[in-house]
C-alpha cells in the first residue's frame, strides 16, 4: 500500500515530488536493465510502466538514450579494430614494397581489409551526419580525423591493389592471338596493290593487279575477348566499389585508365601502328608509306571490332554495379580508349593531307571505307562527342583525298604524252596500267559515287572531244561517267601512239591489240556493267576493222604479184620471164612480211589464230591458184630460184607470224635443206 501512495501521491511541494518522480524513474529503469532482457521484452515491460503510472512515460527515452550510448560504443570499437586492421597491414605491406594482396598466403588478409574499409566508412557516414558525445570525452571531430586518415591510408592501398590487379590479369596479346581474333571477324586485309601504279612498267604482266580485292567484313560481329583474366574482374569489383563509395573516383578512374591505355598502346605497336607526326608521314617513301596505310586499315578493324568491343565490356563489368556511379563507366571507358582512337585518326589525317599520286587512291579508298564502316560501332561504344567529331572530321579529310587523288589519276592520263614506242606492237603499258587501275577503282562504286559529284564540263568534253553520245553519258552514275571518260581519253591517246609507227600495217595491228586487250578487261570485270554491252559490241567491230585495215596495208602487194595479166598463157621466153617476175617479187614480198612480222606480236592466243586464218584465207588461195596455173610453166635447173615454196609451205609459215621472235625465211629454209 505504500508503494502504490508513493506511485500515485501528490503529498509534498514541487521539490519533494520531483525527487521521487526521479527516484521512481530511476528504480523502474534498474528493474528493466537488470532483467537483462531481449530489447523486444524490454519495450513490453515499458508499456507496462507507462500504462501502470504516467509518471513512467519518460523511462522510455532514458532507455533509448542509453541503448545508444552503448551502440555508439559497440560502433567505435569496431572502428578501432578496424582501423588497426589497417594500420597493421599497410604497416606489414610496406616493409616489402612488392607484396600485394595476391602475394599473401592466405586470402582471409583481403577479405579482412575490404571489411575494414567497409567499417570505416560506415563509422564516417555514420558520426559525420549526426555526431554524438562520448562518455570518455573524445571529441567526434578527433575520431573522424582518425577515420579520414585510416581511409586516406586504405585507398592508397587500394590504388597499389588495383593497378597492381590490373597489370598481372591483363591477358598477354601478342601479334599472334591479334590476328587469331582478326580471322574470328572475317578480317581479310586488303593486298591488291602488291606493284607500284606510279609508272607505266613495260614488263607486259598483269600480276599483282588481278588478285582477288578482299576488303573485309562488316563491323559489329559477335566476337568476345577477354583483355583481363576473368576470374580477376570479382577483385576489381570489390576495390572499385570502396574507392568509390569512399569518394575516391577521380584517383581509381586515374589508375583504371592509364594501365588499360598502356594496353592499348602496345596493342597498336603489335599492329604495326607507329606514333608519327604529320610531317614525318610526309616523308616517307611510298613503298614503306603503302605497307603503314595497309597495317592502319588492319588496325582499326581489330582495334574497334575486338579491342574496343572487349574494353567497353570490361568497363561495364568492373564499374556496372554502381547505380548511383552510371556516368563512371562512361568516363572511364572514353579516358582508356580514346587515346587509341587519337592515334589511329591522326595518321589517317597525315595521309590525308599528303601530296597526290595515283598510286595512293586504292589505300587512302581502303583506310576511307574502313574507318567510314566504324562510324556507327564507334558511335555507340563512345558518348563523348569530341572523339566522335574527331572521328567524322578525318573521314571527311580521307574523302577529299580520295576525290583530289582520283583527279590527279585523270590528270595524269589526259596528259600523257609520251613517245615511247612499243616495238613489237604490243599491248602499251598505258593500257595495262589504266585498265588495272579502273577494274580495282569499280570496286569501290558505292564509296566513289557517294564522293564524286557531277561535272557540267564532263559532259561537254564527251561530247565535243570525243564526239560520244550525250544521252547515254548523261543516264551514268558520277563514277560511271568518269570511268567512260577515262575510257575515251586513253582510246585517243593510243591512236596518237599508233601514229609513231611508220608502217600503216603495224599501226593497225597495234591500234587491234590495245583495243581486244581493252574489251577483254572491261568484259572480265565490273567494267562491263558501267560500260555496257553497246560499248564492248562497238569496240568488237572496231577490232575488226583494224584487222581488215592490216591485212590491206600488209599483203596487198604480194597478192599484186599473183594478179593474172594475161602473160603466163604463152610459152614464149618472154611470158616465161614475166612469171618468174611475178614469183620473184612475190617471195620477196612474202620474206620481208615474213623477217618484220614474226617480230610482231600478238599476245592474245585466240586473236592471233583468228588474224593468222584471215591471212591464211586471203593469201593461200591466190598463191594455190596462181602456183597451180603458172609453177609447170618454168622449168630448168634453176627453177627453185623462182618458185621457193609451195602453198602448204606457205601455211606453215604463216603460224609463225606475231610471236615476238624475228626469223629469216631464207635461213629458215636453209636449215630445213
Amino acid at each position: 500500500m505504500t508503494t502504490t501512495t508513493n506511485l500515485s501521491g501528490g503529498g509534498g511541494g514541487g521539490g519533494g515530488g520531483g525527487g521521487a518522480e526521479d527516484r521512481v524513474l530511476a528504480t523502474a529503469q534498474q528493474i528493466v536493465q537488470s532483467l537483462n532482457t531481449p530489447k523486444e521484452v524490454r519495450d513490453d515491460m515499458l508499456l507496462i510502466f507507462k500504462s501502470f503510472d504516467n509518471r513512467l512515460s519518460g523511462i522510455s527515452d532514458l532507455i533509448k538514450g542509453e541503448d545508444s550510448n552503448n551502440n555508439n560504443e559497440d560502433e567505435l570499437q569496431r572502428f578501432q579494430d578496424a582501423e588497426k586492421v589497417i594500420l597493421g597491414l599497410d604497416a606489414s605491406l610496406n616493409s616489402e614494397p612488392s607484396r600485394h594482396f595476391a602475394s599473401l598466403d592466405s586470402q582471409n588478409v583481403a577479405v579482412d581489409y575490404f571489411s575494414a574499409v567497409d567499417e570505416i566508412i560506415s563509422f564516417m557516414d555514420h558520426f559525420s551526419i549526426d555526431p554524438p558525445p562520448f562518455d570518455d570525452g573524445r571529441s567526434v571531430h578527433f575520431m573522424v580525423e582518425r577515420a579520414e586518415n585510416a581511409i586516406q591510408l586504405a585507398m592508397s592501398r587500394l590504388e597499389d591493389e588495383l593497378r597492381h590487379a590490373l597489370i598481372r590479369n591483363t591477358i598477354p596479346l601478342n601479334a599472334e592471338s591479334i590476328h587469331s581474333s582478326a580471322k574470328r571477324i572475317s578480317l581479310s586485309f586488303a593486298s591488291h596493290i602488291d606493284e607500284n601504279l606510279d609508272s607505266f612498267g613495260d614488263t607486259g604482266s598483269d600480276r599483282g593487279y588481278d588478285r582477288f580485292h578482299s576488303r573485309g567484313a562488316s563491323f559489329g560481329d559477335d566476337v568476345v575477348v577477354d583483355l583481363v583474366n576473368p576470374d580477376a574482374v570479382f577483385e576489381l569489383r570489390e576495390i572499385v566499389d570502396r574507392m568509390v563509395r569512399s569518394g575516391y573516383e577521380r584517383e581509381c578512374l586515374q589508375v583504371y585508365s592509364s594501365v588499360r591505355r598502356d594496353a592499348l598502346d602496345e596493342c597498336l605497336v603489335i599492329l604495326g601502328v607507329e606514333r608519327l607526326s604529320i610531317e614525318e608521314v610526309q616523308r616517307i617513301e611510298w613503298k614503306s608509306l603503302d605497307e603503314k596505310m595497309k597495317n592502319w586499315v588492319q588496325a582499326v578493324k581489330v582495334a574497334v571490332g575486338v579491342l574496343l568491343f572487349g574494353e567497353k565490356r570490361l568497363c561495364d563489368s568492373v564499374f556496372g554495379d554502381l547505380d548511383e556511379n552510371y556516368e563512371m563507366k562512361e568516363i572511364c571507358f572514353n579516358e582508356t580508349s580514346k587515346g587509341c582512337v587519337l592515334q589511329l585518326l591522326n595518321f589517317a589525317e597525315a595521309v590525308s593531307i599528303c601530296r597526290r599520286s595515283p598510286e595512293k587512291l586504292f589505300r587512302i579508298l581502303d583506310m576511307y571505307e574502313v574507318l567510314r564502316d566504324a562510324l556507327p560501332d564507334l558511335e555507340a561504344l563512345f558518348s563523348d562527342e569530341f572523339v566522335i567529331g574527331e572521328v567524322r572530321g578525318v573521314l571527311g579529310g580521307l574523302g577529299e583525298a580520295s576525290k583530289g587523288t582520283f583527279a590527279e589519276f585523270e590528270n595524269c592520263i589526259r596528259n600523257e604524252n609520251s613517245r615511247r614506242q612499243v616495238i613489237t606492237g604490243d599491248v602499251h603499258p598505258l593500257s595495262r596500267y589504266v585498265m588495272n587501275y579502273l577494274k580495282l577503282l569499280v570496286d569501290y562504286g558505292e564509296h566513289l559515287d557517294l564522293l564524286l559529284e557531277i561535272r557540267d564540263e564532263d559532259l561537254y568534253r564527251f561530247q565535243n572531244d570525243f564526239g560520244g553520245d550525250g544521252s547515254q553519258f548523261e543516264s551514268m552514275s558520277p563514277l560511271g561517267r568518269r570511268v567512260l571518260l577515262l575510257m575515251s581519253q586513253l582510246e585517243s591517246n593510243l591512236g596518237e601512239k599508233s601514229r609513231l609507227y611508220e608502217d600503216n600495217a603495224m599501226q593497225h595491228v597495234f591500234l587491234m591489240n590495245n583495243l581486244h586487250y581493252l574489251v577483254r578487261k572491261v568484259k572480265d570485270s565490273d567494267l562491263g556493267k558501267i560500260l555496257g554491252d553497246d560499248w564492248i559490241r562497238k569496240r568488237g567491230g572496231q577490232i575488226r576493222q583494224y584487222a581488215t585495215g592490216y591485212l590491206r596495208a600488209s599483203w596487198s602487194k604480194a597478192l599484186s604479184c599473183l594478179k593474172d595479166d594475161g602473160t603466163g598463157g604463152h610459152s614464149s621466153s618472154a611470158s616465161k620471164m614475166a612469171l618468174k617476175e611475178k614469183f620473184k617479187n612475190f617471195n620477196a614480198c612474202f620474206e620481208e612480211i615474213y623477217r618484220i612480222q614474226t617480230a610482231w606480236k600478238v599476245p592474245d592466243e585466240q586473236l592471233r589464230e583468228e588474224l593468222r586464218i584471215s591471212i591464211s584465207e586471203k593469201v593461200i588461195p591466190a598463191y594455190r591458184s596462181f602456183y597451180g596455173r603458172f609453177s609447170s610453166q618454168l622449168d630448168g635447173r634453176h627453177v627453185g630460184r623462182y618458185i621457193k615454196y609451195t602453198p602448204d609451205d606457205l601455211e606453215t609459215y604463216l603460224s609463225n607470224l606475231f610471236e615476238g621472235t624475228p626469223d629469216v625465211l631464207n635461213q629458215t629454209r636453209r636449215k630445213g635443206t
